[in-house]
């Protein structure tokens, strides 16, 4: 029987590196972002890095920190962890998004997904996708019941990508979306394929959010992300 998912924090931080960035040399650079990376690894249970530059503009690397939260202090130890670690490469980097949530056991179903993102496995998909995500105030005047049966029309189809996994995180009240949504894949035409069949059932119409969307591409750790910055 599956387990129930319990609660982890999540953080993506998607970064653009400055001007000031590129006139340092490429050793210096690297360097300081690098030790930068290592100390927020070091207030974590899990980080991973992600190549955005060319997929999308405006950014380079996504920047993925998780922790096992069973401790509602977790947010309030891991925030100034991420500024502490960044402080001295600040004048080098944008934060242009940070997009975060816990996850939960699901309202829908009881048990956990296998097809649930494990995040703190080092072993990655190719491709990460994610967005955040709002539900219209119509959704949330229909009964449990009736949501239920239409978020399993939803989970139906999403089983039968079962190669395609999924972080489902909670921000309602905490940002602007209501929700995360993460994907992993190692193929990203299949993946649209699952985009576009989810847009023709009849959760549809409730969706009032879910742009922007960011892909981006794993990177193992600094050293090879760091040979295209």
């Amino acid at each position: 029987m599956a387990e129930e998912t319990h609660r982890t924090f999540n953080h993506f931080s998607l970064l653009r590196f400055d001007a000031q960035y590129w006139r340092q040399e490429p050793k210096v650079r690297r360097q300081a972002v690098g030790t930068a990376l290592e100390v927020l690894r070091g207030g974590v249970d899990a980080l991973h890095l992600y190549q955005t530059f060319g997929v999308e503009a405006g950014t380079d690397l996504l920047v993925w920190s998780a922790v096992d939260d069973g401790d509602p202090a977790v947010p309030a130890r891991f925030f100034p962890h991420l500024g502490r670690a960044l402080a001295p490469i600040r004048e080098l980097i944008t934060l242009t998004t940070a997009l975060w949530g816990f996850t939960q056991p699901s309202q829908y179903t009881k048990t956990r997904s296998r097809q649930e993102i494990d995040p703190f496995t080092a072993e990655r998909s190719p491709y990460l996708v994610m967005y955040p995500f709002t539900k219209t105030s119509d959704w949330y005047q229909k009964s449990r019941e009736e949501r239920r049966d239409i978020m399993l029309e939803h989970i139906k189809l999403g089983k039968q990508y079962e190669d395609i996994t999924q972080l489902l995180l909670y921000s309602t009240g905490l940002q602007d979306q209501e929700f995360v949504v993460v994907y992993e894949t190692a193929d990203l035409t299949r993946f649209s394929n699952l985009v576009t069949e989810l847009r023709s059932t009849q959760g549809r119409p409730f969706t009032e959010r879910d742009t922007p969307l960011h892909a981006a591409v794993h990177q193992v750790d600094w050293s090879t992300a760091s040979q295209w910055l």
